[in-house]
């Protein structure tokens, strides 16, 4: 499988960076490599790979000299290693408030498949049918994309989650702004030299404009709607009048 071209954990970090810094949250939090939720943990690579991703480097690299990888066999791998992955980052929390990794028998019965065909396939690499590794996914509350995404693809996704839940939040808290600014100062919000549209602008200037832009535009409809319904109560309030002489 070839990675998406599309497919850019660095350029993704250039646009969550603009967000972070909006929204006062800590780079270094929000994308944090290791620790349960970190990237390492959502997108099922190791912590040496996501480093080196963020970096710009190729995963899975190649080494000078060294014969291709079989892709099939590498395929095959990953999936696997995917697999044991869950298995040892997403762990059954006991009544007692203990955590223990999930045994063959459990992730075969809610995978259906058998415990003895789970210690086949990790002892041989083999990857199971996409049903199976479906199954084996969804038993630890992944889509089956967590198994077979190439790497830079994994983190991207990922990444993109990241950018659009800050994406959110910022047209959130910038429609929190511009109600302060009409309940404060009406005729400002209604007539200021740019309109809301360019408030919006301005204080998005240090945003790239693939996320502004987005932002923008919803901005614009809703500023529409709201000249469209002032005009609907102005000739409202016309008609009265005619209608009252």
């Amino acid at each position: 499988m070839s990675e998406k071209p599309f497919a850019d954990p660095v350029e993704t970090v250039k646009r969550i960076v603009p967000l972070l810094e909006r929204a006062g949250l800590d780079r270094a939090d929000v994308l944090r490599v290791e620790g349960e939720a970190g990237l390492s943990f959502a997108s099922g690579l190791p912590v040496a790979d996501v480093e080196a991703l963020l970096r710009g480097e190729r995963v899975p690299r190649v080494t000078a000299g060294a014969p291709a990888p079989d892709p099939v066999e590498e395929r095959h791998r990953q999936v696997v290693d995917r697999i044991l992955f869950l298995r040892a980052t997403r762990l059954r929390t006991s009544p007692d408030g203990s955590r223990r990794v999930y045994s063959l028998a459990e992730i075969a019965a809610g995978a259906g498949t058998s415990a003895q065909w789970l210690d086949k396939m990790i002892k041989t690499g083999k990857a199971p049918n996409l049903d199976h590794a479906a199954g084996i996914a969804g038993f630890f509350g992944e889509k089956i994309e967590f198994l077979v995404a190439p790497p830079a693809e994994a983190l991207d996704r990922v990444l993109q989650k990241i950018h659009k839940d800050l994406l959110e939040r910022t047209v959130e808290q910038q429609d929190q702004d511009l109600q302060r600014l009409k309940s404060t100062d009406p005729a400002a919000y209604l007539s200021s030299e740019l309109g809301v549209v360019g408030y919006a602008a301005r204080a998005l200037a240090d945003v790239p404009d693939d996320t502004a832009q987005p932002i923008i535009a919803l901005i614009e409809s809703v500023a529409r709607r709201s000249r469209e319904e002032r005009a609907r109560e102005a000739r409202a309030a016309a008609d009265g009048s005619v209608g009252q002489d």
